[in-house]
């Protein structure tokens, strides 16, 4: 499994966002679609909210990989 550590700048950072400057996805809207698919857990659940705010210490995966969320 791959691992990804994130740094949060200002509390949080929207869910779609987030997968787009990881590099997951080439946008936002892009990001949108992932998560729609239910592909995406945040601390091992399934999400579905597009923009949910996602906070240093939660843990993002899609597929095999794993970004870690951690503080600026």
């Amino acid at each position: 499994m791959q691992e990804i550590s994130f740094a949060v700048n200002g509390g949080y950072v929207e869910l779609n966002q987030l997968l787009k400057l990881v590099g997951l996805c080439d946008s936002g809207g892009a990001g949108k679609v992932i998560v729609a698919s239910g592909d995406v857990t945040v601390d091992g659940k399934q999400e579905l909210r597009k923009t949910a705010k996602i906070r240093p210490g939660q843990e993002v995966c899609l597929g095999d990989i794993k970004i870690r969320v951690t503080a600026e």
